[in-house]
């Protein structure tokens, strides 16, 4: 325990970098709690608040540029994998899409912290093809004032911090083992979150080969489109009925309750699509299907849209 609090005092640039550097990249470890106790402890060893918050911001803002390029270059694709290395439910995607798309880049300010924002955000700026030098204004105003404010009352609690430090450092072996529990435990609650979704999205889905075979036959059925706003200008499933909150529309309201909906979305393992199709059978459709692999996989069998 002795030598964590001289890391965190001495090298506490490096640990805040790389700690922050690994959380907005998608790690599943606290970033927030690293920044407390190294501001608390910044009056004990070398290190000076500006430079830990230079570092916070630096990695940050590395961290995030990254996952820029890489919605840039892959478009939505990207998302699918942030989900899953980040332990975030795959709602988030369809979540964060629609306040970016009501927000726009400044929506970046107030990204980190609102939980499962921040990383799907910054793909998904890439992705819609935000400038480049809006986000890095946006991201990096929106950095400072994440990382100043966990430096801040790091600051503001010091002597607070000190005392938890001294106790655990006189407990010796066992302080670190809480330490080590703790962060154990908020990984294990993430998986468990993320555990519980993916068992609400285990519900039959039809194929793309189904749903055509359906059309081909003429029968009746409605198509429903569970993307966001922003989704919709890349072309839809033709007679498709959007979705622009999770609220039924009215206009479907009007079609029998037997008859076949078929909902899409474009979000990892169906999510948006799977909870709606819920919410259309609890209103009374008894024939309710989320499309596998959404629109990505229409169109990758050819499918035709319409914008």
């Amino acid at each position: 325990m002795d030598l964590l609090i001289r890391l965190s005092a001495e090298y506490g640039v490096l640990v805040v970098f790389g700690t922050v550097l690994l959380e907005q990249l998608g790690v599943p470890i606290p970033a927030y709690p690293v920044l407390l106790l190294t501001a608390g402890l910044a009056t004990r060893g070398n290190t000076g608040v500006w430079q830990l918050l230079a570092a916070a911001v630096f990695a940050s803002v590395l961290a995030d540029s990254a996952w820029f390029l890489a919605g840039k270059r892959y478009g939505r694709r990207v998302l699918g994998l942030l989900c899953r290395i980040s332990l975030t439910p795959d709602s988030c995607v369809r979540q964060t899409e629609t306040i970016f798309t009501r927000w726009g880049a400044p929506s970046l300010l107030v990204a980190k912290f609102v939980p499962g924002f921040a990383s799907i955000a910054t793909a998904l700026a890439g992705a819609m093809r935000i400038s480049r030098g809006s986000f890095l204004v946006y991201d990096t105003i929106g950095a400072i004032a994440w990382a100043g404010l966990g430096l801040g009352l790091g600051v503001l609690f010091s002597d607070a911090i000190e005392e938890i430090m001294q106790s655990l450092e006189q407990i010796g072996r066992w302080g670190l083992l809480l330490v080590a529990t703790a962060v154990a435990l908020f990984v294990l609650r993430k998986w468990w979150q993320r555990r519980a979704f993916s068992r609400q999205l285990k519900m039959d889905r039809l194929t793309v080969e189904d749903l055509l075979a359906f059309m081909d036959r003429g029968e009746r059925l409605v198509i429903v489109d569970a993307r966001s706003v922003g989704g919709w200008a890349e072309g839809r499933i033709p007679g498709a009925i959007s979705f622009a909150s999770d609220v039924c529309a009215d206009h479907l309201r009007d079609h029998p309750k037997d008859s076949l909906v078929v909902v899409y979305c474009a979000c990892p393992n169906d999510a948006s699509a799977v909870v709606t199709a819920k919410k259309l059978m609890e209103g009374g459709f008894k024939r309710v299907l989320p499309l596998a692999g959404g629109i990505d996989a229409w169109l990758a069998a050819g499918g035709a849209v319409e914008r």
